[in-house]
């Protein structure tokens, strides 16, 4: 029989609750769309109060809720539903000493790293990590108190917008090594001193551990000194990923393929060779932080290569699909989850380096929450699109109509001013053997390009 994940007396125990009959739950749930049979529903109050949903979460076979006023069913009550779920969350880590924890953090590529990280504590034995991009002061504590008291191995992924949300999220996780993946003005609008700003708010990490942990650091990063600096204030170890000879993992050479790419690297100077299922460039970089992130969570070197030659991208974060259109077939690179000057720079070189039979295709949608400073970083792009050698450019938003204006026209594919108008221009262009690649803020709705594009497969004969 199944270990419970929470009794209904641990429960209380640690959220200062009460209950009036016993239960057991398996899970930990905030949400009636993805309750699953034997959760703990946790009535949130927010835009919408998670009470008015607990009737339907036990529908749904959820055993019991988390509540702070009298509800049908099993429940603990407690005073302040959120603040429950911290105590939770924290109960989690103290009752499992025995975890190894890890967390991520990053201006680009935390939740890919976060999630390849996954794959090779998963190999190593009982594990446990952050679900899609559950990073924040909601995400972490639930992660946390999803964490069954027997796991060996755990990595957290830690997100912010604003100054001082890393912080409290690092003490409950205490994690024993943290990654920041890289630094860059991302969210940049949210801080007054720019960029130093986001890269002290990345180094909040360090604060919730302890002496003698590990610190993985990308060296090829303006702010990497600044960030060994905090963390030799912490008392940690840095491990340094990069391109040169000195880092703990030297990035050798990255050569991207249709679907795969090869690295060569030497960890701690041993020479690697290996595949991953990943063609973007910052996957040379993120390979040599994932290296350093299993081995500081006691994952062997076999595990960690063979997690890496497995995993697979995410969708919207670089997944590849064959589209299949009259006379052929042209290849779709998906990066519509997210962009910023860094990861687009890194995507547009990536593609540059693909051999391909037809053109270099890109539809960009706006990078978000860049500041004052959003049409400059817009209008730059044409440097990298040139160098990549992009053959067609479309653009879609306010803010890509900067980089549209900067476009010789001989680059210029099309504009619309949102990013539902756009995909039908692409549509009436695209042709076999062309690589395209779509890649711009979630909340410019790249995704819908990507979907738009996706869906014009018309199967093997290349009819509907």
């Amino acid at each position: 029989m199944t270990e419970a994940l929470w009794t209904a007396q641990e429960i209380a125990t640690a959220t200062d609750g009460q209950f009036v009959s016993a239960f057991s739950v398996q899970g930990v749930s905030i949400d009636t769309r993805t309750v699953e049979t034997g959760d703990l529903f946790v009535a949130l109050a927010g835009a919408r109060d998670g009470h008015d949903f607990i009737a339907q979460a036990l529908e749904k076979g959820a055993a019991g809720a988390l509540a702070s006023r009298p509800s049908p069913g099993h429940s603990v009550q407690v005073s302040d539903t959120f603040k429950a779920l911290e105590a939770l969350g924290l109960a989690a880590r103290v009752r499992a000493p025995q975890a190894r924890r890890g967390a991520v953090t990053g201006s680009v590529g935390k939740t890919s790293v976060t999630q390849a990280i996954r794959a090779g504590i998963g190999l190593a034995g009982r594990s446990h990590s952050s679900v899609k991009s559950y990073n924040n002061h909601i995400g972490v504590p639930l992660t946390l108190a999803r964490m069954p008291r027997d796991t060996e191995r755990a990595i957290f992924e830690i997100g912010m917008n604003h100054a001082d949300e890393i912080t409290p999220l690092s003490k409950m996780v205490a994690p024993h090594a943290a990654a920041i993946t890289t630094v860059g003005p991302v969210h940049v609008e949210n801080f007054p001193d720019g960029v130093l700003g986001v890269a002290r708010a990345k180094a909040e990490i360090f604060h919730g551990m302890s002496p003698g942990g590990i610190a993985v650091l990308n060296a090829d990063n303006p702010w990497f000194e600044f960030l060994s600096s905090e963390a030799g204030k912490a008392g940690l170890h840095v491990q340094a990923f990069g391109a040169s000879s000195d880092c703990a993992a030297q990035l050798v050479s990255f050569k991207p393929e249709a679907g795969y790419a090869q690295v060569r690297a030497r960890l701690h100077g041993q020479a690697l060779d290996f595949p991953i299922r990943q063609t973007g460039f910052h996957w040379g970089p993120n390979s040599m932080a994932v290296l350093l992130m299993l081995e500081a969570l006691d994952v062997s070197l076999e595990h960690s290569l063979e997690a890496l030659a497995a995993f697979q991208p995410l969708e919207g974060r670089g997944a590849e699909h064959q589209v299949n259109i009259t006379g052929g077939a042209f290849t779709l690179v998906d990066e519509s989850y997210n962009a910023n000057p860094i990861s687009m720079s890194a995507a547009l070189a990536s593609l540059g380096a693909r051999s391909v039979r037809g053109r270099r295709i890109v539809a960009l949608t706006d990078m978000l929450e860049l500041g004052d400073e959003g049409p400059n970083y817009h209008a730059a792009l044409v440097e990298p699109l040139s160098a990549a050698d992009i053959d067609l450019v479309f653009c879609a938003g306010p803010l890509m109509k900067s980089l549209w204006d900067a476009l010789p026209s001989t680059r210029r594919g099309g504009y619309a001013l949102s990013a539902v108008d756009l995909a039908p221009q692409i549509a009436q262009v695209v042709e076999p053997g062309d690589l395209v690649m779509v890649k711009g803020s979630n909340g410019s709705k790249a995704g819908v390009v990507a979907t738009a594009l996706g869906a014009l497969n018309r199967g093997p004969e290349g009819k509907r």
